[in-house]
């Protein structure tokens, strides 16, 4: 692509680059390789082959990703965030939570896995931020969600849920939850990390930098990141005021001017 940007002949997919590698039966990479990976995965699944014998988990009243407003899938407005659980050994769990504007990280600590504890944790994080940077949540079809009204009654933060096996419509999530597992592996007890040590995990990678979001080649701090998010908030804010009040409020008020002159004419019995 970088060499040849106008030659298709010259490209190569990444199913080709993946088959080249997984060349040995079942696909499994070389035991050299894995220890050249950020992430050490030796065996390939195919998603259609995932998919095999699981049921489409029913959450009741969830309202779906499809249904979610232009400004969540656009990515241009703060506030939107991504979340889902990472699992550790004897049943841990962090509840991760992504903006998809910034890439802004939070932790939570989460004590099980049933509904309660997630959507108490979950409640407990939204009071840390204030309303225009925690608008929505995207979350999979789990189960630990399925108290979800009961969360945007208290938070009044809407809920959506995507399709089942789909964790692309969350892809800043699973790109970040793969990062986390730097710092906790599989088979790590998450347990035994208090919330203190979560909430300095995250700066490591709110500072990390992402091209993404134009931070290439320098540090971002958390408290930058949270600055530029409020400042873009109030600014999309701003120029939604200003075009309501150029679509409606001005066109009211020369209505209203016109109908007071029209009331003056007849007051005085002048012709109209």
């Amino acid at each position: 692509m970088r060499r040849h940007p106008n030659d298709e002949q010259e490209r190569v997919s990444h199913e080709t680059i993946y088959r080249s590698l997984y060349v040995q039966t079942r696909g499994v990479l070389k035991k050299e390789l894995p220890q050249c990976l950020r992430s050490p995965r030796a065996i390939r699944r195919s998603r259609h082959a995932t998919q095999k014998g699981l049921k489409l988990r029913k959450i009741k009243d969830a309202v779906p990703i499809r249904e979610c407003p232009p400004e969540i899938k656009d990515r241009a407005v703060p506030g939107h965030r991504e979340g889902d659980l990472i699992v550790g050994a004897n049943n841990s769990y962090i509840a991760t939570l992504v903006d998809r504007h910034s890439r802004f990280v939070m932790l939570a600590k989460v004590a099980n896995k049933d509904t309660q504890s997630v959507i108490t944790a979950l409640i407990k994080q939204a009071r840390k931020l204030p309303k225009e940077l925690y608008r929505s949540l995207t979350w999979d079809r789990g189960s630990e969600l399925t108290g979800h009204v009961h969360f945007t009654m208290v938070t009044k933060i809407n809920v959506y849920f995507c399709d089942p096996q789909s964790p692309w419509q969350r892809d800043s999530n699973e790109n970040t939850n793969r990062l986390l597992r730097q710092y906790f592996p599989r088979g790590l007890d998450i347990s035994k990390y208090s919330q203190a040590k979560l909430s300095a995990v995250a700066p490591q990678l709110n500072e990390r930098p992402r091209k993404t979001c134009n931070t290439k080649h320098r540090q971002r701090s958390s408290l930058s990141v949270l600055r530029r998010s409020l400042e873009s908030a109030s600014a999309k804010r701003t120029e939604s005021a200003s075009t309501l009040l150029r679509t409606k409020a001005v066109p009211a008020l020369v209505r209203w001017v016109g109908f007071l002159s029209i009331l003056r004419r007849c007051a005085a019995d002048r012709p109209l």
